[in-house]
C-alpha cells in the first residue's frame, strides 16, 4: 500500500519547537517533490515548505522563512520539517505530500500546485498557544 504518514505534531507554547516527520511506505521518495502544507480552520490550504528529492532544492513560504527547515532522510525514506520559534498563527493541520518532480516547473511551484501531488498524508495537528 502506497502511503505517507505524518508524525510529530502536538501542543507547544509560542517560541517553542516541533519536528514533523513524513514517512513514505510502498514507494521511495526518489524523483519526487515533497511538500509540507497546512490548513487552519476557515482558511485555504497553503504551501509551507517543499523540497526536490533529486537535488535538494528547497522553498519556504515567507511566513516561515528563517524559522522552519525542511530536510530529507534518504536512509529512512522520510522528510522532516523542523519548526522553531513557533507562533500562534502557525496553528493548523499539517500535511505532507509527494508528487512526481516532472510535474513541477520550478521548486516554488511545488508549494503552489497542490493538484499535482499524487500522495497525501492524513495530517497532524500543530497547536501553538500560551
Amino acid at each position: 500500500q502506497l502511503q505517507l504518514v505524518e508524525s510529530g505534531g502536538g501542543f507547544v507554547q509560542p517560541g517553542g519547537s516541533l519536528r514533523l516527520s513524513c514517512a513514505a511506505s510502498g514507494f521511495t521518495l526518489d524523483n519526487f517533490a515533497i511538500g509540507w502544507f497546512r490548513q487552519a480552520p476557515g482558511k485555504e490550504r497553503e504551501g509551507v515548505s517543499c523540497i526536490s528529492s533529486s537535488d535538494g532544492r528547497t522553498y519556504y513560504a515567507d511566513s516561515v522563512k528563517g524559522r522552519f527547515t525542511i530536510s530529507r532522510d534518504n536512509a529512512k525514506n522520510s522528510v522532516h520539517l523542523q519548526m522553531n520559534s513557533l507562533k500562534p498563527e502557525d496553528t493548523a493541520v499539517y500535511y505532507c505530500a509527494a508528487g512526481w518532480l516532472a510535474m513541477f516547473p520550478t521548486v516554488q511551484t511545488m508549494c503552489v500546485m497542490t493538484s499535482a501531488y499524487d500522495y497525501w498524508g492524513q495530517g497532524t495537528q500543530v497547536t501553538v498557544s500560551s
